[in-house]
């Protein structure tokens, strides 16, 4: 369990843990540490310059013992398979935890959108669409929008599904543009999720949010939410930190003020000459600490310079497996990526409902029925790690994994 471990390595290691807990035997574990299926393709694009190129892409569906899997796709330079088969299995155990009727799955292809134009952004979204599209289906596997894609690549990807499978269009989908059937509150929803277990933790630490001190390690659209959210919920935001650095301030920051000055690559803190590290935020004196940017930044080297009594983590992977092991001994309270970061999933489920039953609800009742669901399932796993004396993170994967096997061993499969 060092911080040398790999998203994968880790993954497999905490469900593990997770299923000897339950006491199941090690087959149930051989059939959940990878996923069921995994399928590489090669796409290739027309570019702009009239040349072509060949992008790798993945799709990963991890278990679909429970009912189809659900998972984004993401556009990146640095996606592999190793962490597209670790995403999906998150994916399984996000599921599990929120209770939905899904196993999981991820998607990604090896690219970096930055540096492409629209035009082959699109003709490569329409050829992903192309290469997995006898794997996909509103009752298989459902797509939607993760790391450098958005609502508009699920459009173009809908309407290149819908030439092939046009009776299963738009269900085969989430995070779809509204006229196109997507959700009201999709855009924010997994800052809202957060924001949602900041607030039980708080509460559970006995921390009056009126009161609290808060850090925010990231001010993208999930940071800048969340700073947002705080500061107007009465909260001292204490610290941000962007690309660029870190803003620190005792007695709180004036959001609305960075918020005004960010660029247009949402960086704030280049204009500040007195500007902490993007670690050094992380050991600032607060009393909620959420780490929003990437992973692996709370690690046994830095762990014991936490001040928090609450972390939140909105970024996956952002504390090793060592470090939650040091953090849970010094009673501070983690709430693992695999809840925090459910708030958009739960609404692709509720996007999906939607477009099965062809009602639509308005963003008030989204909203309501968010928390309700993120709530419940905060409850579960904080009284599930209480009883058994156990880190959340792992009380988490308990109860996300039992649901896949039991749907396993009730199939025969294991």
């Amino acid at each position: 369990m060092s911080d040398s471990m790999d998203i994968l390595e880790s993954t497999q290691t905490v469900i593990k843990n997770a299923l000897d807990k339950l006491g199941y035997s090690d087959d149930v574990f051989e059939l959940l540490k990878e996923p069921l299926r995994m399928l590489t393709v090669r796409i290739p694009v027309k570019m702009d310059d009239g040349s072509t190129e060949i992008f790798t892409g993945y799709r990963a569906q991890h278990n679909d013992a429970v009912g189809p899997t659900k998972g984004g796709i993401r556009f990146h330079p640095n996606v592999s398979e190793r962490e597209i088969k670790a995403l999906s299995i998150w994916m399984s155990l996000k599921t599990g935890i929120i209770n939905l009727p899904y196993g999981g799955s991820k998607g990604g292809i090896v690219c970096d959108p930055r540096k492409m134009s629209f035009q082959e952004l699109e003709r490569l979204s329409r050829g992903y669409i192309r290469a997995i599209g006898q794997l996909i289906g509103p009752s298989k596997d459902i797509p939607a929008p993760e790391i450098f894609t958005n609502s508009q690549i699920m459009a173009w990807m809908l309407d290149e599904y819908s030439k092939m499978r046009e009776f299963d269009s738009p269900r085969f989908i989430t995070g779809k543009p509204l006229p196109l059937g997507g959700s009201h509150g999709r855009e924010f929803a997994t800052a809202k999720g957060v924001a949602i277990c900041i607030e039980k933790a708080a509460a559970k630490q006995g921390l009056d949010i009126r009161e609290t001190r808060i850090a925010i390690q990231g001010f993208g659209n999930a940071g800048s939410y969340l700073a947002k959210h705080m500061f107007d919920a009465g909260a001292k935001v204490v610290g941000i930190a962007d690309a660029q650095g870190a803003l620190y301030d005792h007695d709180g920051l004036d959001i609305d003020y960075l918020l005004d000055r960010r660029d247009s690559f949402g960086s704030v803190t280049n204009l500040f000459k007195n500007r902490l590290s993007n670690q050094e935020i992380l050991e600032v004196d607060c009393d909620i600490l959420v780490p929003a940017a990437i992973e692996n930044q709370i690690t046994e080297q830095n762990v014991d310079d936490i001040k928090a009594s609450v972390v939140v983590e909105a970024a996956s992977g952002s504390t090793s497996l060592t470090a939650t092991e040091r953090l849970f001994e010094k009673g501070i309270l983690l709430v693992p990526d695999v809840l925090a970061s459910t708030g958009g999933v739960i609404v692709s489920y509720f996007e999906w409902v939607q477009n099965n039953q062809g009602y639509y609800w308005d963003e008030e009742e989204i909203e309501k029925k968010l928390e309700e669901v993120i709530g419940d399932a905060f409850t579960n796993i904080y009284d599930l790690s209480s009883r058994r004396k156990i880190d959340m993170r792992l009380a988490a994967y308990m109860i996300g994994v039992r649901k896949m096997a039991e749907a396993s061993r009730l199939r025969g499969w294991i």
